[in-house]
């Protein structure tokens, strides 16, 4: 039977019907009665699993509720049937209530982090938890009619069933979101909210918050009685030896007697009979040891586990105590969220667990697995994930326990580095401006020819956008450690999931960074990262941007040339240029960029995508390829990226999958043939998740690391060339949230910026850069750190003033 054939609400109006002996099986309670209340909300009374005395419409039933706590199910019974008044004042729930005509109700399901609680129809039934939208195109329609029979819980779940009273009764039947079978599932409710309880199946937790906590306890001792119900064997029985068998020969005998057969044969065919029973019961024996190892290798287990679940927690406190800093990340309208509760340890909504409305079906293809909770996260389910807390290093990374110990430390052992958490609070309002206003006169031309308002920019210039792309350089840190170990395949894992992870910081990041002058430069020397890094701005037209990075092990770098185009509702942004990986054993990657377009610039919000085929080329053994997919205007789940890994072959040996805002998995072989999907995927790896938002979030949504990089730390000014994008003023005035003077330095700077193109026509030579003729690339001559240990600046221009013309090639 359907579950919403059989739901209604607590009001009967039929007479009370004597209660049938109860049933001698466990229960949480001696009696479980429901009553009407008030508010017409079911109640269970007498729970032993909650020593809790509730509330009852009659004085009567209270007392009978406190005497039959502490009694057997069976003399429970018989207190019950020698009390008629009792009997016509409560509304019986049978064992069977629960199970065959189930109850109903509205529980809050955690989603995630961006939807936060979400109502859901939950139905519990034949020992199975179900639950429906009740919003959207997939929702369902509750009614007194549709819902007979079963029990409802909640004033809300009342109303909304009121509300449809006139609605459509004969919808179609949908298909339930989910599924919790109570049998193989563990029930806990939250110690630090009384509103909240988790189930948990093995494999997953689901997180539930009821509107009350009556309604919670309503449902905990019904969720508990029917998973109660499920015969099962004590320990002292499965335990039990076999009692001895004998088996009579005697009618055997006599039928053989009657027969004529000799006495020799009748002796000879009850020796056969014996021995064929021997083997037989000898067999049940065997079978018999093997159930009592079992069922002792199980008890075992579950000690293992309550023993795990405590360690980690322990740990995971003791190490976020250690950091003098809360793990939980408030925003104002997520506060009911908060997943980080250091006295409610299996409350945890980690990132392992986190969902969304789409992954609440059941999906059997790569695209649909992206954002599945069913994947193996390489990670405990109380990982402690890169900023969790507020004095964190950027360099901590995900904790993964599938892979060597070794390899996991790989990029979490740099020092700890104290940086900001938040720009500079803005000094002056923001003015308003319209984008389509500026914009409309400028259709098919060139982003870089277009000067724009201030307020259009970030406070970030396009060079530092370069060493962001580095945020998760510890990827790199592990390929090479994975190819010092002989493991090729992890190393271009690795990699590919380094050249995705560059585009996490792009959501939601809708302003333009700063076009640099011609010879200005940025470094970052982070040594919480393992790294070093400078870039300059090498060329004004076209208009190309060369980095170079240094790390544990390995080199990147990699210019970019961008060509853009207004479109009149989108910007379309075409990356030029190649990014190198080279590590210390010769092994060579190098990949371009994908296409990225700003949508909506008349109407609606701004957004970004990007799309196209990137692929990895590796000089030795393996090469990759990834698909990034244009999202469309009704994708449900936008931001795909799925890859494969060829060998020389062209066999493949591996497939990603992932979204380039999230995060990455993979699988090892070729999991895109028909059938393979649902068993392929289920064995996925996590290999990249993006790093948690910051605690103070900027107008530009910057990440924690984005928010970094224009800072001036103590002592560093001094140790800078005048190039250096921090000492930009407009950018600093933007940065500290003076408009005005922004604006007029903008416009000062780029009347200078107007003169570089004839600075380079009559021979602009880069300081730090020279441009390789054989691969049509730049590439970093050198010099520039020694030049900072000695403070010796003297080449360098004075960019944001006058520039000396000895910089000028003869």
């Amino acid at each position: 039977m359907h579950p919403f054939c059989c739901v209604s609400t607590v009001s009967d109006p039929s007479p009370a019907k004597p209660s049938p002996p109860l049933p001698n099986l466990p229960m949480p309670s001696a009696a479980s009665i429901v009553h009407r209340s008030d508010s017409s909300s079911v109640r269970i009374a007498g729970s032993n699993h909650h020593n809790h005395n509730h509330s009852n419409s009659s004085t009567e039933y209270g007392r009978l509720s406190q005497r039959t706590t502490a009694m057997p199910a069976i003399a429970a019974a018989d207190a019950l049937s020698r009390m008629p008044s009792a009997r016509e004042q409560t509304v019986d729930l049978k064992i069977n209530d629960l199970v065959g005509n189930g109850i109903s109700g509205i529980l809050y399901k955690w989603v995630n982090y961006g939807k936060g609680w979400r109502p859901r129809w939950f139905v519990l039934q034949d020992g199975v938890l179900s639950y429906y939208k009740i919003h959207g195109p997939d929702k369902i329609v509750v009614t007194q009619e549709t819902e007979k029979g079963s029990k409802v819980i909640g004033d809300e779940s009342l109303r909304r069933m009121s509300r449809h009273k006139n609605g459509n009764c004969h919808q179609l039947r949908r298909k339930p979101f989910g599924e919790i079978h109570l049998k193989v599932s563990t029930i806990r409710e939250s110690r630090s909210d009384d509103k909240r309880f988790s189930i948990f199946t093995g494999t997953k937790r689901l997180h539930l918050r009821a509107d009350t906590r009556e309604d919670r306890l309503t449902w905990m001792e019904a969720l508990q009685a029917v998973k109660d119900m499920f015969p099962r064997m004590s320990n002292s029985e499965l335990m039990a030896p076999i009692d001895q068998v004998t088996v009579s020969t005697e009618k055997l005998r006599q039928r053989l007697l009657e027969e004529g057969v000799s006495e020799a044969a009748i002796q000879e065919s009850e020796h056969i009979m014996r021995s064929e029973f021997s083997v037989l019961q000898n067999q049940l024996m065997l079978l018999k040891q093997k159930q009592w190892l079992l069922i002792d290798t199980l008890r075992h287990l579950e000690t293992e586990k309550v023993d795990l679940e405590n360690t980690v927690v322990d740990e995971s406190q003791r190490q976020l105590k250690d950091s003098g800093a809360s793990s939980s990340l408030r925003q104002d309208k997520f506060s009911e969220a908060s997943a980080s509760e250091t006295d409610d340890d299996n409350e945890r909504v980690d990132a392992a667990e986190e969902e969304t409305d789409d992954d609440e079906n059941t999906f059997f293809d790569t695209r649909d697995f992206l954002s599945s909770s069913s994947f193996k996260s390489n990670g405990s389910d109380f990982r402690i994930s890169s900023f969790s807390s507020d004095e964190e290093g950027l360099n901590a990374v995900e904790s993964e326990d599938d892979i060597d110990p070794s390899i996991r430390t790989v990029g979490t052992n740099y020092p700890h580095v104290k940086r900001r958490k938040k720009l500079p609070d803005p000094i002056e309002k923001e003015k308003s401006v319209s984008l389509w206003s500026m914009i409309k006169d400028n259709i098919g031309k060139d982003l870089t020819k277009i000067c724009l308002p201030v307020y259009f920019n970030e406070p970030l210039s396009s060079l530092q956008k370069c060493f962001e792309d580095l945020e998760y350089s510890y990827l790199i840190d592990r390929a090479y450690e994975w190819g010092k170990r002989g493991n090729s395949l992890m190393r271009i894992l690795n990699i590919a999931a380094f050249a995705v992870s560059g585009y996490a910081s792009t959501e939601g990041r809708i302003c333009k960074p700063f076009n640099p002058l011609l010879g200005e430069t940025y470094e970052a020397d982070y040594p919480d990262k393992g790294l070093r890094f400078f870039s300059e701005k090498v060329s004004h037209h076209p208009m190309v941007v060369a980095c170079h990075c240094e790390g544990t092990g390995w080199k990147f770098w990699g210019d970019s040339n961008l060509k853009s185009k207004f479109w009149g509702r989108s910007i379309q942004l075409d990356p030029v240029g190649v990014l190198t990986v080279e590590f210390d054993d010769g092994e060579v990657f190098q990949w371009s960029k994908v296409t990225t377009s700003i949508y909506n610039l008349i109407l609606g919000k701004l957004y970004c995508d990007h799309y196209g085929t990137m692929r990895i080329q590796g000089n030795h053994e393996y090469s990759c390829k990834l698909k990034f997919k244009e999202q469309s205007i009704i994708d449900r789940n936008p931001h795909q990226v799925q890859g494969i890994v060829q060998d020389k072959s062209g066999k493949i040996v591996a497939t990603l999958f992932g979204k380039w805002d999230e995060s990455v998995h993979y699988v090892n072989g070729d999991c895109s043939g028909k059938g393979k999907g649902l068993d392929s995927l289920s064995e996925a790896y996590l290999l990249w998740k993006r790093n948690k938002p910051p605690k103070f979030p900027t107008r530009y949504n910057f990440t924690r690391f984005a928010i970094t990089l224009n800072e001036l730390t103590a002592g560093l000014k001094e140790k800078l060339p005048p190039t250096d994008s921090r000492l930009r003023p407009d950018q600093r005035y933007l940065e500290n949230g003076e408009y005005e003077m922004a604006n007029s330095e903008k416009l000062r700077l780029e009347q200078r910026q107007r003169q570089a193109r004839k600075m380079q026509e009559r021979g602009w030579k880069p300081r730090w850069f020279a441009k390789d003729r054989a691969t049509d690339t730049y590439r970093y001559v050198g010099g520039y750190w020694e030049a900072r240990e000695n403070g010796k600046w003297d080449s360098c221009p004075d960019i944001f003033g006058q520039v000396p013309s000895d910089h000028l090639l003869e």
